[in-house]
């Protein structure tokens, strides 16, 4: 049946009508149902916003929350302030934080192949460690490696590579070393051991004070950049070269597994893309900078600049093939991380002797 132009509706159908046409105004009215605010904490082993790996942290925990529109909501505890500096471990296996910010060499006495996560002495350089993770098989090990601590662990942030450390007195020759107490953790305070010296952990926001105070007679950081902002400088003025213990400066994010996993997907993939960006960008300005700031350490604060001796280096590298091959002789998950990383740099030194090394070479106008 069919309506004649000046026919009204019975009641029932203009009821049904007119609830038709109200039905998109009513639900562009209603509330929009709210989404569940997730609230973690991030706890470093640095500084607050100590230039490198303190302005990685900040950053990663605003790029979260900033890419989630407050849905995951990251707040930053730099060193100390909620957990010491070298308890950040602990503090993201045992859910005191969800997430944690620092260097895997600062694990070796819980996890003895830690290290190869962030530095190896003579090892891969960033660009090659970063291929290793993401192409070579180091990421499965790494999950694996921190998987019985409850622990989820990134790539989020590279200082790139560092130098050799400061000294209160130059080293001319191997005999300098022995006794020498030397701030550096992880592989490279091994091969140091080897050579003599005494190796000594310190968080990094105390390695000032250590060297004031005579606890530590050098100390070894990062690059210029973040070392300028900690005032070595003050104490020690002879700065050597190469770093030959840390051609990479990879820093981790830690996750804790069990949090992760309870994220709906997308809140995950923010995580997982927020540290990788953070990855990038983290070795771009450490490179920027660090040019910079080694001139004005030089030029404002009247740091020498000297290479380590040719007996230091030969000897550096025999220890340092000493100490990879204690790991490979290992068992395990240890061996095989050992065996993967030592595949990668072989992998890598085949092509970056043709490319990187050889240009740099042709670049400076150095002959082979």
């Amino acid at each position: 049946m069919s309506l004649k132009k000046n026919d009204k509706p019975s009641l029932p159908r203009r009821k049904l009508l007119m609830g038709a046409a109200a039905a998109p105004a009513a639900l562009l009215a209603a509330p929009a149902v709210a989404q569940e605010r997730i609230e973690w904490s991030l706890v470093t082993s640095w500084p607050r916003n100590l230039p490198g790996p303190g302005t990685t942290a900040q950053t990663i925990a605003e790029r979260i929350t900033r890419m989630t529109d407050g849905r995951l909501t990251v707040t930053l505890h730099a060193a100390g302030e909620m957990v010491p500096a070298l308890e950040v471990f602990d503090a993201v296996s045992g859910n005191v934080a969800q997430m944690g910010h620092t260097a895997s060499f600062f694990w070796s006495g819980k996890i003895s192949a830690a290290p190869f996560f962030t530095a190896v002495p003579f090892g891969l350089t960033a660009q090659e460690h970063a291929a290793w993770i993401y192409h070579g098989g180091g990421q499965a090990l790494w999950d694996e490696l921190y998987g019985g601590f409850g622990i989820k662990p990134f790539m989020a942030g590279n200082t790139g590579m560092g130098m050799g450390g400061w000294f209160k007195n130059p080293i001319t020759s191997l005999e300098d070393l022995k006794g020498l107490k030397y701030r550096m953790p992880g592989l490279g305070g091994e091969v140091f051991k080897a050579l003599g010296a005494l190796p000594v952990v310190v968080a990094p926001g105390e390695i000032l004070s250590a060297l004031q105070s005579g606890a530590i007679d050098g100390a070894e950081f990062l690059g210029p950049w973040s070392d300028l902002a900690l005032g070595f400088y003050k104490v020690a003025k002879i700065y050597h070269w190469p770093g030959f213990h840390e051609p990479n400066g990879s820093g981790e994010c830690l996750v804790n597994r069990a949090r992760f996993e309870a994220l709906p997907a997308d809140l995950q993939e923010v995580v997982v893309n927020a540290c990788a960006a953070e990855n990038a960008r983290s070795l771009a300005e450490t490179e920027w900078r660090n040019g910079e700031a080694l001139d004005t350490l030089v030029t404002q604060h009247g740091v020498e600049v000297r290479p380590f001796p040719q007996d230091v280096l030969a000897a550096a590298r025999d220890a340092a093939a000493g100490v990879l091959r204690r790991f490979r002789e290992g068992d395990g998950i240890t061996r095989r991380i050992a065996e993967s990383y030592g595949a990668a740099r072989q992998r890598a030194m085949g092509w970056s002797g043709l490319s990187t090394l050889a240009y740099l070479q042709a670049r400076s106008n150095k002959t082979h």
